[in-house]
């Protein structure tokens, strides 16, 4: 058994949906389960249109409805489909006109109403799965075991999925059917719609394929895989054929945003690879993601950087050796709901990196009462995802490079996992060191093995 997800643009229309068809078709010896997003921008539709009923007490559904209508017709399915299609619009417009009439729009009823996207969508492809001699049929994730607390908008799976998933899935998959799962949502335990935040239809496939133990997961995006950096900064970037779950981790955290975090938590828990493909370029072999990579492999997997970030440096107004004194900086950040990336730490000083987008005013005012406060806006994080065994050589080559370039570097980090080596320049130095870093590690440089 194998899981297949495909993301909102790989499903987006007819000609899409045909695609990824064929797709399946070439893997169906391998008894697939199908896990699919909303199709295109519906999800940003519903949340207009949400939107549009909370401010303004307007309800439509005309662009989502239009756009399903026009892919079924174009798909040529069977009238029955439309008895499956038809209820949800209706049940959507409800919904609207609900929120509409009250002027409420909760976490509960937001995640209500962008489910619709899922369970539109799944019902269409279904259809168009079967319509294709595919052995097809639809699911609600609640009907396959997925179920949540009742933290709306950002919900996690209970342990009870864990169980209940296999129980549903694998008599089906025994079957010789193809279901084809909602991603992205769940249900609670009065029965309430919930979407799983952040990489939620990510996190739906590897919770499906680590539950049933499945070969693999595979992720199809539409990107070549995970690349040696952004393609936009560094032409010459490339997929990077393996990675491991702390190393994929570590680059989608620090800017490379082709597999959430909380996505790979279900498969590094089992040891479930998972293998990122373009839906849009088939014969790319894909990034693949496991639990160790041998030896022999390159000092570096990847550079990636997170622009715009603030530096923030924090020194102890108190005597040396004051205890307590980290304790009360991040107790401050915890009070003022800020996100910390990155740390660099001694005695009685501290400095770390955060958004720009965030404000600070109340917590320097607060942090004031026991240090020193240098706040430092328009820097950048470069992060380099590399071998740990060969640190000191990765930590002097690019030392080496950005001294080559004359930029000081005003902070450093190794993350506690060691794959990640992070630091701080200016925000318009980033793109030049990226590009440096990744001509030594990449292109010029002849790496040994």
């Amino acid at each position: 058994m194998i899981v297949m997800k495909f993301g909102g643009s790989s499903v987006a229309d007819a000609e899409r949906l045909r695609h990824v068809a064929g797709i399946i078709q070439s893997q169906l010896q391998r008894r697939p389960l199908v896990v699919l997003s909303a199709m295109g921008d519906t999800t940003d539709h519903l949340l207009e249109a949400g939107d549009e009923a909370f401010r303004q007490g307007n309800v439509s559904i005309e662009q989502v409805e239009k756009h399903h209508l026009a892919v079924m017709r174009k798909l040529k399915l069977p009238t029955g489909v439309q008895k499956e299609i038809k209820p949800l619009l209706q049940e959507l417009h409800r919904l609207l006109s609900g929120i509409a009439l009250i002027r409420e729009l909760t976490p509960r009823t937001r995640d209500q109403l962008v489910s619709f996207g899922e369970r539109l969508s799944v019902r269409i492809a279904a259809a168009c799965f079967s319509s294709l001699g595919i052995n097809a049929r639809a699911f609600d994730a609640w009907d396959v075991g997925f179920l949540s607390n009742s933290n709306f908008t950002s919900a996690e799976l209970l342990e009870e999925s864990w169980e209940k998933i296999p129980e549903k899935i694998i008599p089906l998959i025994k079957a010789g059917i193809v279901p084809v799962v909602t991603g992205f949502i769940a249900q609670d335990d009065k029965g309430n719609i919930t979407t799983l935040g952040r990489g939620g239809s990510d996190l739906s496939a590897t919770m499906i394929a680590a539950a049933c133990q499945a070969e693999e997961a595979q992720v199809w995006k539409d990107v070549d895989g995970i690349l040696t950096s952004d393609p936009r900064i560094v032409e010459q970037a490339k997929p990077v054929e393996a990675v491991t779950y702390e190393e994929a981790a570590e680059l989608a955290y620090f800017g490379a945003q082709v597999l959430h975090p909380r996505a790979m938590q279900p498969c590094m828990k089992t040891g479930t690879p998972v293998l990122v493909k373009n839906s849009y370029n088939i014969a790319a072999p894909g990034t693949r993601i496991i639990p160790s990579l041998d030896k022999k492999s390159l000092p570096v997997r990847a550079i990636t950087t997170r622009r715009n970030v603030t530096l923030i440096d924090i020194v102890s107004s108190r005597m040396m050796g004051q205890h307590g004194f980290l304790a009360e900086v991040f107790s401050a950040f915890a009070r003022h709901n800020l996100s910390i990336d990155m740390v660099a730490t001694s005695e009685v000083s501290v400095s770390l990196t955060l958004d720009s987008d965030s404000d600070l005013s109340a917590l320097k005012k607060e942090l004031a009462k026991v240090a020193s406060v240098d706040i430092k806006t328009g820097k950048a994080i470069v992060t380099i995802i590399g071998n740990v065994k060969r640190s000191s050589e990765i930590l002097a080559r690019a030392f080496r490079t950005c001294q080559l370039l004359g930029i000081t570097v005003q902070m450093i980090s190794q993350g506690a996992s060691k794959v990640n080596i992070s630091f701080i320049v200016n925000d318009n130095e980033a793109a030049d060191v990226i590009k440096a870093l990744h001509l030594d590690f990449f292109t010029g440089g002849k790496e040994s093995a």
